[in-house]
Protein backbone atom coordinates (compact mmCIF):
# COMPACT_ATOMS: atom_id res chain seq x y z
CA UNK A 1 0.00 0.00 0.00
CA UNK A 2 1.41 3.36 -1.06
CA UNK A 3 1.47 6.02 1.66
CA UNK A 4 -1.42 8.42 1.50
CA UNK A 5 -0.53 11.96 0.41
CA UNK A 6 -2.41 15.21 0.93
CA UNK A 7 -2.97 17.94 -1.66
CA UNK A 8 -0.20 20.18 -2.96
CA UNK A 9 -1.36 23.77 -2.55
CA UNK A 10 0.68 26.97 -2.35
CA UNK A 11 4.00 25.14 -2.23
CA UNK A 12 3.16 22.72 0.59
CA UNK A 13 1.40 19.42 1.24
CA UNK A 14 -1.83 20.26 3.02
CA UNK A 15 -4.66 18.21 4.50
CA UNK A 16 -7.99 18.35 2.67
CA UNK A 17 -10.74 20.50 4.08
CA UNK A 18 -13.02 17.49 4.48
CA UNK A 19 -11.84 13.90 4.37
CA UNK A 20 -13.51 11.77 1.71
CA UNK A 21 -11.33 8.79 0.96
CA UNK A 22 -11.05 6.96 -2.34
CA UNK A 23 -9.17 3.72 -2.93
CA UNK A 24 -6.83 3.45 -5.90
CA UNK A 25 -7.24 -0.06 -7.28
CA UNK A 26 -4.39 -1.98 -8.91
CA UNK A 27 -6.21 -3.38 -11.97
CA UNK A 28 -3.89 -6.39 -12.13
CA UNK A 29 -4.88 -7.62 -8.66
CA UNK A 30 -8.23 -5.89 -8.05
CA UNK A 31 -6.81 -4.81 -4.68
CA UNK A 32 -6.23 -1.31 -3.30
CA UNK A 33 -2.68 -0.05 -3.82
CA UNK A 34 -3.28 3.39 -2.28
CA UNK A 35 -5.90 5.61 -0.67
CA UNK A 36 -6.34 9.26 -1.64
CA UNK A 37 -8.60 12.05 -0.40
CA UNK A 38 -11.10 13.63 -2.77
CA UNK A 39 -11.31 17.40 -2.54
CA UNK A 40 -14.33 19.60 -2.05
CA UNK A 41 -15.10 23.21 -2.93
CA UNK A 42 -12.99 24.63 -0.10
CA UNK A 43 -9.93 22.77 -1.42
CA UNK A 44 -10.57 23.96 -4.98
CA UNK A 45 -11.06 27.57 -3.85
CA UNK A 46 -7.87 27.47 -1.78
CA UNK A 47 -5.84 26.14 -4.71
CA UNK A 48 -7.28 28.70 -7.15
CA UNK A 49 -6.58 31.52 -4.69
CA UNK A 50 -2.96 30.38 -4.36
CA UNK A 51 -2.55 30.25 -8.14
CA UNK A 52 -4.16 33.66 -8.55
CA UNK A 53 -1.84 35.22 -5.98
CA UNK A 54 1.24 33.66 -7.60
CA UNK A 55 0.33 34.64 -11.16
CA UNK A 56 1.69 38.22 -11.36
CA UNK A 57 5.21 37.32 -10.23
CA UNK A 58 5.39 34.14 -12.34
CA UNK A 59 4.09 35.89 -15.45
CA UNK A 60 6.64 38.68 -14.96
CA UNK A 61 9.60 36.28 -15.17
CA UNK A 62 11.42 36.02 -18.47
CA UNK A 63 10.59 32.95 -20.56
CA UNK A 64 14.22 31.90 -20.11
CA UNK A 65 13.87 31.94 -16.31
CA UNK A 66 10.66 29.92 -16.47
CA UNK A 67 12.49 27.45 -18.73
CA UNK A 68 15.23 27.10 -16.11
CA UNK A 69 12.63 26.11 -13.54
CA UNK A 70 11.11 23.56 -15.92
CA UNK A 71 14.55 22.09 -16.61
CA UNK A 72 14.74 21.49 -12.86
CA UNK A 73 11.66 19.24 -13.13
CA UNK A 74 13.54 17.16 -15.68
CA UNK A 75 16.46 16.84 -13.26
CA UNK A 76 14.13 15.56 -10.54
CA UNK A 77 12.59 12.99 -12.90
CA UNK A 78 16.00 11.58 -13.79
CA UNK A 79 16.67 10.96 -10.11
CA UNK A 80 13.40 9.07 -9.63
CA UNK A 81 12.37 7.62 -12.96
CA UNK A 82 12.00 4.08 -11.55
CA UNK A 83 9.53 5.39 -8.95
CA UNK A 84 7.51 7.00 -11.70
CA UNK A 85 7.34 3.78 -13.70
CA UNK A 86 6.23 1.83 -10.62
CA UNK A 87 3.51 4.37 -9.80
CA UNK A 88 2.09 4.11 -13.33
CA UNK A 89 2.26 0.32 -13.25
CA UNK A 90 0.31 0.15 -10.01
CA UNK A 91 -2.33 2.79 -10.74
CA UNK A 92 -3.42 1.98 -14.29
CA UNK A 93 -2.07 -1.47 -15.05
CA UNK A 94 0.71 -0.86 -17.55
CA UNK A 95 3.20 -3.76 -17.62
CA UNK A 96 6.42 -2.61 -16.00
CA UNK A 97 8.41 -2.62 -19.25
CA UNK A 98 5.79 -0.44 -20.94
CA UNK A 99 5.57 1.79 -17.86
CA UNK A 100 9.34 2.20 -17.75
CA UNK A 101 10.11 2.56 -21.47
CA UNK A 102 6.99 4.22 -22.91
CA UNK A 103 4.73 5.65 -20.23
CA UNK A 104 7.19 7.32 -17.82
CA UNK A 105 9.50 8.47 -20.61
CA UNK A 106 6.78 10.72 -22.00
CA UNK A 107 7.84 13.20 -19.33
CA UNK A 108 11.46 13.79 -20.45
CA UNK A 109 10.54 13.55 -24.15
CA UNK A 110 7.83 16.21 -24.08
CA UNK A 111 9.58 18.40 -21.52
CA UNK A 112 12.76 18.65 -23.58
CA UNK A 113 10.73 19.31 -26.73
CA UNK A 114 8.96 22.19 -24.98
CA UNK A 115 12.28 23.62 -23.80
CA UNK A 116 13.38 23.60 -27.44
CA UNK A 117 10.07 25.08 -28.62
CA UNK A 118 9.97 28.01 -26.19
CA UNK A 119 13.07 29.49 -27.84
CA UNK A 120 11.15 29.63 -31.15
CA UNK A 121 8.38 31.87 -29.83
CA UNK A 122 8.52 35.56 -30.70
CA UNK A 123 6.82 37.16 -27.71
CA UNK A 124 6.60 40.63 -29.32
CA UNK A 125 6.62 40.57 -33.12
CA UNK A 126 5.95 43.08 -35.92
CA UNK A 127 2.64 42.84 -37.70
CA UNK A 128 4.36 43.36 -41.06
CA UNK A 129 6.25 45.83 -43.23
CA UNK A 130 2.98 47.59 -44.10
CA UNK A 131 2.50 48.58 -40.42
CA UNK A 132 5.93 49.41 -38.96
CA UNK A 133 4.48 50.66 -35.67
CA UNK A 134 2.20 47.68 -35.01
CA UNK A 135 3.17 44.78 -32.77
CA UNK A 136 1.54 41.54 -31.70
CA UNK A 137 2.41 40.71 -28.11
CA UNK A 138 1.87 37.30 -26.50
CA UNK A 139 1.08 37.03 -22.81
CA UNK A 140 -0.14 34.28 -20.45
CA UNK A 141 -3.87 33.79 -20.22
CA UNK A 142 -3.87 33.55 -16.40
CA UNK A 143 -4.79 30.81 -13.95
CA UNK A 144 -5.51 27.55 -15.78
CA UNK A 145 -7.32 24.40 -14.70
CA UNK A 146 -5.82 21.19 -16.01
CA UNK A 147 -7.84 17.96 -15.91
CA UNK A 148 -5.82 14.90 -16.92
CA UNK A 149 -6.75 11.26 -17.72
CA UNK A 150 -5.59 7.88 -16.48
CA UNK A 151 -4.57 6.09 -19.69
CA UNK A 152 -1.28 7.92 -20.41
CA UNK A 153 -0.95 9.90 -17.18
CA UNK A 154 2.52 11.42 -17.55
CA UNK A 155 2.04 12.04 -21.25
CA UNK A 156 -0.94 14.28 -20.59
CA UNK A 157 0.38 15.87 -17.40
CA UNK A 158 3.56 16.93 -19.19
CA UNK A 159 1.70 18.08 -22.33
CA UNK A 160 -0.38 20.42 -20.18
CA UNK A 161 1.72 21.50 -17.19
CA UNK A 162 5.00 22.31 -18.95
CA UNK A 163 3.61 24.57 -21.73
CA UNK A 164 1.37 26.33 -19.20
CA UNK A 165 4.40 27.03 -16.99
CA UNK A 166 6.52 28.18 -19.92
CA UNK A 167 3.73 30.47 -21.11
CA UNK A 168 3.67 32.14 -17.68
CA UNK A 169 0.40 30.68 -16.40
CA UNK A 170 -0.22 29.35 -12.92
CA UNK A 171 -1.98 26.05 -12.46
CA UNK A 172 -4.55 24.05 -10.55
CA UNK A 173 -4.44 20.43 -11.70
CA UNK A 174 -6.91 17.63 -11.07
CA UNK A 175 -5.49 14.27 -12.11
CA UNK A 176 -7.75 11.30 -12.69
CA UNK A 177 -8.85 9.71 -9.43
CA UNK A 178 -8.19 6.37 -11.15
CA UNK A 179 -4.48 7.13 -11.57
CA UNK A 180 -3.33 9.90 -9.22
CA UNK A 181 -0.09 8.40 -7.94
CA UNK A 182 2.14 9.48 -10.81
CA UNK A 183 0.75 13.03 -10.57
CA UNK A 184 1.45 13.17 -6.83
CA UNK A 185 5.02 12.14 -7.58
CA UNK A 186 5.16 14.81 -10.29
CA UNK A 187 4.11 17.38 -7.67
CA UNK A 188 7.13 16.29 -5.63
CA UNK A 189 9.31 16.99 -8.68
CA UNK A 190 7.75 20.46 -8.89
CA UNK A 191 8.45 21.12 -5.22
CA UNK A 192 12.01 19.81 -5.27
CA UNK A 193 12.77 21.78 -8.44
CA UNK A 194 12.10 24.95 -6.42
CA UNK A 195 9.19 26.25 -8.46
CA UNK A 196 7.69 29.13 -6.43
CA UNK A 197 4.76 28.49 -4.11
CA UNK A 198 1.34 28.79 -5.72
CA UNK A 199 2.54 28.38 -9.30
CA UNK A 200 1.50 24.72 -9.41
CA UNK A 201 -1.27 23.27 -7.24
CA UNK A 202 -2.78 19.78 -7.19
CA UNK A 203 -6.18 18.80 -5.81
CA UNK A 204 -7.42 15.23 -6.16
CA UNK A 205 -11.08 14.77 -6.94
CA UNK A 206 -13.64 13.38 -9.33
CA UNK A 207 -15.18 15.01 -12.36
CA UNK A 208 -18.49 15.91 -10.77
CA UNK A 209 -16.71 17.52 -7.81
CA UNK A 210 -13.38 19.24 -8.37
CA UNK A 211 -13.62 18.96 -12.15
CA UNK A 212 -16.91 20.86 -12.27
CA UNK A 213 -15.70 23.37 -9.67
CA UNK A 214 -12.66 24.22 -11.79
CA UNK A 215 -14.77 24.47 -14.95
CA UNK A 216 -17.14 26.93 -13.28
CA UNK A 217 -14.66 28.93 -11.20
CA UNK A 218 -14.64 32.65 -12.12
CA UNK A 219 -10.91 33.03 -11.37
CA UNK A 220 -9.89 30.28 -13.81
CA UNK A 221 -9.24 31.69 -17.28
CA UNK A 222 -8.89 28.41 -19.15
CA UNK A 223 -9.62 24.69 -18.85
CA UNK A 224 -7.49 22.11 -20.64
CA UNK A 225 -9.12 18.68 -20.54
CA UNK A 226 -8.26 15.25 -21.88
CA UNK A 227 -10.83 12.49 -21.57
CA UNK A 228 -14.14 11.30 -22.94
CA UNK A 229 -16.20 13.24 -25.44
CA UNK A 230 -19.17 13.09 -23.04
CA UNK A 231 -17.17 14.77 -20.27
CA UNK A 232 -15.71 17.29 -22.72
CA UNK A 233 -19.19 18.43 -23.71
CA UNK A 234 -20.20 18.80 -20.05
CA UNK A 235 -17.07 20.84 -19.27
CA UNK A 236 -17.71 23.12 -22.25
CA UNK A 237 -21.25 23.82 -21.12
CA UNK A 238 -20.14 24.61 -17.55
CA UNK A 239 -17.22 26.77 -18.68
CA UNK A 240 -19.44 28.79 -21.01
CA UNK A 241 -21.00 30.57 -18.01
CA UNK A 242 -17.67 32.35 -17.38
CA UNK A 243 -16.55 32.51 -21.03
CA UNK A 244 -13.41 30.49 -20.37
CA UNK A 245 -11.13 29.24 -23.09
CA UNK A 246 -11.60 25.47 -23.27
CA UNK A 247 -9.24 23.11 -25.06
CA UNK A 248 -10.31 19.49 -25.41
CA UNK A 249 -8.44 16.35 -26.41
CA UNK A 250 -11.10 13.66 -26.61
CA UNK A 251 -11.84 10.25 -28.08
CA UNK A 252 -11.04 8.66 -31.40
CA UNK A 253 -11.89 5.83 -33.77
CA UNK A 254 -8.82 5.82 -35.97
CA UNK A 255 -8.87 4.26 -39.44
CA UNK A 256 -5.78 2.43 -40.63
CA UNK A 257 -6.09 2.23 -44.43
CA UNK A 258 -4.06 -0.63 -45.91
CA UNK A 259 -3.69 -0.72 -49.69
CA UNK A 260 -2.56 -3.76 -51.66
CA UNK A 261 0.89 -2.24 -52.18
CA UNK A 262 1.52 -1.73 -48.43
CA UNK A 263 4.80 -3.02 -47.02
CA UNK A 264 4.91 -6.54 -45.60
CA UNK A 265 4.96 -5.32 -41.98
CA UNK A 266 1.94 -3.04 -42.29
CA UNK A 267 -0.66 -5.47 -40.93
CA UNK A 268 1.41 -6.59 -37.96
CA UNK A 269 2.32 -2.98 -37.20
CA UNK A 270 -1.35 -1.99 -37.25
CA UNK A 271 -2.51 -4.82 -34.98
CA UNK A 272 0.23 -4.19 -32.42
CA UNK A 273 -0.46 -0.46 -32.44
CA UNK A 274 -4.15 -1.09 -31.81
CA UNK A 275 -3.37 -3.41 -28.89
CA UNK A 276 -0.65 -1.24 -27.32
CA UNK A 277 -1.47 -0.08 -23.79
CA UNK A 278 -4.26 -2.70 -23.88
CA UNK A 279 -6.06 -0.60 -26.47
CA UNK A 280 -6.43 2.32 -24.07
CA UNK A 281 -5.21 5.08 -26.39
CA UNK A 282 -7.47 7.65 -28.03
CA UNK A 283 -5.32 7.60 -31.18
CA UNK A 284 -5.35 3.80 -31.55
CA UNK A 285 -5.99 2.51 -35.11
CA UNK A 286 -9.04 0.46 -34.12
CA UNK A 287 -10.58 0.26 -37.63
CA UNK A 288 -8.39 -1.55 -40.16
CA UNK A 289 -9.63 -0.72 -43.67
CA UNK A 290 -8.26 -3.22 -46.18
CA UNK A 291 -8.28 -3.18 -49.98
CA UNK A 292 -10.51 -5.99 -51.22
CA UNK A 293 -7.80 -7.79 -53.20
CA UNK A 294 -5.75 -8.50 -50.06
CA UNK A 295 -8.63 -8.75 -47.62
CA UNK A 296 -8.65 -12.50 -46.87
CA UNK A 297 -4.90 -12.76 -46.35
CA UNK A 298 -4.92 -9.64 -44.18
CA UNK A 299 -7.66 -11.04 -41.94
CA UNK A 300 -5.69 -14.25 -41.50
CA UNK A 301 -2.50 -12.36 -40.71
CA UNK A 302 -4.21 -10.01 -38.26
CA UNK A 303 -5.80 -12.94 -36.43
CA UNK A 304 -2.43 -14.67 -36.20
CA UNK A 305 -0.71 -11.56 -34.80
CA UNK A 306 -3.44 -10.91 -32.24
CA UNK A 307 -3.51 -14.53 -31.13
CA UNK A 308 0.24 -14.38 -30.46
CA UNK A 309 -0.07 -11.36 -28.12
CA UNK A 310 0.38 -12.51 -24.55
CA UNK A 311 -1.50 -11.17 -21.56
CA UNK A 312 0.39 -11.15 -18.30
CA UNK A 313 1.02 -9.64 -14.86
CA UNK A 314 2.14 -6.03 -14.74
CA UNK A 315 5.06 -6.91 -12.47
CA UNK A 316 6.42 -9.38 -15.01
CA UNK A 317 9.16 -8.19 -17.37
CA UNK A 318 8.76 -8.63 -21.10
CA UNK A 319 6.46 -7.53 -23.90
CA UNK A 320 2.84 -8.33 -23.13
CA UNK A 321 -0.33 -6.42 -22.47
CA UNK A 322 -1.79 -5.86 -19.03
CA UNK A 323 -5.32 -5.30 -17.74
CA UNK A 324 -7.69 -2.47 -18.52
CA UNK A 325 -8.04 0.16 -15.85
CA UNK A 326 -11.10 -0.95 -13.85
CA UNK A 327 -14.10 -3.25 -13.62
CA UNK A 328 -16.43 -0.74 -15.24
CA UNK A 329 -14.20 -0.49 -18.29
CA UNK A 330 -13.84 -4.28 -18.43
CA UNK A 331 -17.62 -4.67 -18.40
CA UNK A 332 -18.00 -2.07 -21.17
CA UNK A 333 -15.46 -3.85 -23.39
CA UNK A 334 -17.09 -7.24 -22.80
CA UNK A 335 -20.43 -5.72 -23.74
CA UNK A 336 -19.01 -4.31 -26.98
CA UNK A 337 -17.46 -7.66 -27.91
CA UNK A 338 -20.83 -9.34 -27.36
CA UNK A 339 -22.47 -6.59 -29.45
CA UNK A 340 -20.04 -7.24 -32.31
CA UNK A 341 -20.95 -10.92 -32.29
CA UNK A 342 -24.68 -10.14 -32.26
CA UNK A 343 -24.25 -7.64 -35.10
CA UNK A 344 -22.87 -10.40 -37.30
CA UNK A 345 -19.17 -9.54 -37.36
CA UNK A 346 -16.90 -12.57 -37.68
CA UNK A 347 -14.77 -13.19 -34.60
CA UNK A 348 -11.31 -14.33 -35.77
CA UNK A 349 -9.28 -13.84 -32.57
CA UNK A 350 -10.01 -13.43 -28.89
CA UNK A 351 -13.57 -12.92 -27.73
CA UNK A 352 -15.46 -12.42 -24.48
CA UNK A 353 -14.27 -13.46 -21.02
CA UNK A 354 -10.95 -13.52 -19.23
CA UNK A 355 -7.87 -14.85 -21.03
CA UNK A 356 -7.02 -18.50 -20.42
CA UNK A 357 -5.38 -19.11 -17.06
CA UNK A 358 -6.43 -15.75 -15.59
CA UNK A 359 -8.79 -15.67 -12.59
CA UNK A 360 -8.34 -12.14 -11.29
CA UNK A 361 -7.50 -8.75 -12.70
CA UNK A 362 -9.29 -6.78 -15.42
CA UNK A 363 -7.67 -8.61 -18.32
CA UNK A 364 -9.17 -8.72 -21.82
CA UNK A 365 -8.44 -11.14 -24.64
CA UNK A 366 -6.88 -9.40 -27.69
CA UNK A 367 -9.85 -9.50 -30.05
CA UNK A 368 -10.21 -9.12 -33.82
CA UNK A 369 -13.45 -8.91 -35.80
CA UNK A 370 -13.59 -9.38 -39.58
CA UNK A 371 -16.44 -8.68 -42.02
CA UNK A 372 -17.34 -5.51 -40.14
CA UNK A 373 -19.36 -2.83 -41.85
CA UNK A 374 -18.96 0.76 -40.79
CA UNK A 375 -22.53 1.03 -39.48
CA UNK A 376 -21.90 -1.48 -36.70
CA UNK A 377 -21.52 -0.24 -33.14
CA UNK A 378 -18.02 -1.73 -32.92
CA UNK A 379 -17.01 0.44 -35.90
CA UNK A 380 -18.62 3.65 -34.64
CA UNK A 381 -18.15 3.64 -30.86
CA UNK A 382 -14.85 4.06 -29.05
CA UNK A 383 -14.33 0.78 -27.18
CA UNK A 384 -11.06 1.74 -25.45
CA UNK A 385 -9.82 -1.81 -25.22
CA UNK A 386 -7.84 -4.34 -27.30
CA UNK A 387 -10.50 -4.79 -29.98
CA UNK A 388 -9.83 -4.38 -33.73
CA UNK A 389 -12.46 -4.18 -36.48
CA UNK A 390 -11.47 -5.09 -40.06
CA UNK A 391 -13.48 -3.51 -42.89
CA UNK A 392 -12.97 -4.12 -46.64
CA UNK A 393 -12.92 -1.29 -49.21
CA UNK A 394 -13.01 -1.25 -53.00
CA UNK A 395 -10.86 1.70 -54.05
CA UNK A 396 -9.31 4.93 -52.82
CA UNK A 397 -12.55 6.88 -52.85
CA UNK A 398 -14.32 4.13 -50.92
CA UNK A 399 -11.52 4.09 -48.34
CA UNK A 400 -11.83 7.84 -47.79
CA UNK A 401 -15.59 7.59 -47.46
CA UNK A 402 -15.44 4.84 -44.84
CA UNK A 403 -12.57 6.41 -42.90
CA UNK A 404 -14.35 9.77 -42.64
CA UNK A 405 -17.72 8.22 -41.77
CA UNK A 406 -17.28 8.64 -38.00
CA UNK A 407 -18.07 11.36 -35.48
CA UNK A 408 -14.42 11.33 -34.44
CA UNK A 409 -11.39 12.84 -36.14
CA UNK A 410 -8.26 12.34 -34.06
CA UNK A 411 -5.75 10.14 -35.93
CA UNK A 412 -5.80 8.17 -39.17
CA UNK A 413 -3.15 6.00 -40.76
CA UNK A 414 -2.25 5.13 -44.36
CA UNK A 415 -0.15 2.20 -45.62
CA UNK A 416 0.85 2.33 -49.30
CA UNK A 417 3.93 2.27 -51.47
CA UNK A 418 2.46 4.95 -53.75
CA UNK A 419 3.68 8.33 -52.53
CA UNK A 420 1.22 10.37 -54.57
CA UNK A 421 -1.69 8.33 -53.24
CA UNK A 422 -0.44 8.71 -49.65
CA UNK A 423 -0.37 12.47 -50.11
CA UNK A 424 -3.90 12.51 -51.55
CA UNK A 425 -5.14 10.40 -48.67
CA UNK A 426 -3.44 12.61 -46.08
CA UNK A 427 -5.28 15.66 -47.41
CA UNK A 428 -8.63 13.89 -47.83
CA UNK A 429 -8.84 12.24 -44.40
CA UNK A 430 -10.64 14.33 -41.79
CA UNK A 431 -8.42 13.99 -38.73
CA UNK A 432 -5.99 16.15 -36.83
CA UNK A 433 -3.13 13.70 -37.36
CA UNK A 434 -2.22 11.46 -40.30
CA UNK A 435 0.64 8.97 -39.98
CA UNK A 436 1.79 6.97 -42.98
CA UNK A 437 3.84 3.81 -43.43
CA UNK A 438 4.71 3.63 -39.75
CA UNK A 439 6.39 7.03 -39.67
CA UNK A 440 5.81 8.71 -36.31
CA UNK A 441 5.22 12.42 -36.01
CA UNK A 442 8.33 14.47 -35.32
CA UNK A 443 9.26 16.23 -32.10
CA UNK A 444 7.06 19.27 -31.60
CA UNK A 445 4.32 18.10 -33.97
CA UNK A 446 0.98 19.00 -32.34
CA UNK A 447 -1.28 16.25 -31.00
CA UNK A 448 -4.99 16.90 -31.50
CA UNK A 449 -8.07 16.25 -33.56
CA UNK A 450 -11.20 17.47 -35.30
CA UNK A 451 -14.94 16.97 -34.88
CA UNK A 452 -15.92 15.05 -31.73
CA UNK A 453 -12.26 14.38 -30.93
CA UNK A 454 -11.88 17.97 -29.75
CA UNK A 455 -9.63 20.65 -31.17
CA UNK A 456 -6.71 20.93 -28.77
CA UNK A 457 -3.21 21.13 -30.22
CA UNK A 458 -0.76 19.79 -27.66
CA UNK A 459 3.02 19.70 -28.08
CA UNK A 460 5.72 22.02 -29.40
CA UNK A 461 5.12 25.68 -30.19
CA UNK A 462 1.38 25.07 -30.74
CA UNK A 463 1.12 23.58 -27.26
CA UNK A 464 2.63 26.66 -25.61
CA UNK A 465 0.52 29.04 -27.72
CA UNK A 466 -2.65 27.33 -26.40
CA UNK A 467 -1.93 29.08 -23.07
CA UNK A 468 -1.18 32.52 -24.53
CA UNK A 469 -3.31 35.53 -25.40
CA UNK A 470 -2.40 37.75 -28.32
CA UNK A 471 -2.53 41.53 -27.93
CA UNK A 472 -2.59 43.91 -30.90
CA UNK A 473 -0.59 47.12 -30.29
CA UNK A 474 -0.44 50.13 -32.61
CA UNK A 475 1.80 53.17 -32.21
CA UNK A 476 4.78 51.12 -31.02
CA UNK A 477 7.89 53.25 -30.64
CA UNK A 478 10.87 52.18 -32.69
CA UNK A 479 13.21 54.66 -31.00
Amino acid sequence: MIEKRDFYIDGAWVAPAASRDCEVIDPATEEACAVISLGDRADTDRAVAAAKAAFPAWAALTPQKRAEYCAGILDQYRKREDEMAEAIRAEMGAPIKLARESQATCLPWHLQNFLDAVDQIEWIKPLGDHAPNDRIALEPIGVVGLITPWNWPMNQVTLKVIPALLAGCTIVMKPSEEAPLSSLLFAEFIHDAGIPAGVFNLVNGDGQGVGTQLSAHPDIAMISFTGSTRAGIAISKTAAETLKRVTLELGGKGANVIFADADEKAVKRGVLHCMQNTGQSCNAPTRMLVERSIYDQTVAQAAEVASAITVGPTTEEGRHIGPVVNKSQWNKIQGMIETGIKEGARLVAGGPGLPEGVNRGYYVRPTVFADVNNDMAIAQQEIFGPVLSIIPFEDEADAVRIANDTPYGLANYVQSGDGARRNRMALALKAGMIEMNGTSRGAGSPFGGMKMSGRAREGGVCGIEEFLESKAISGWSND
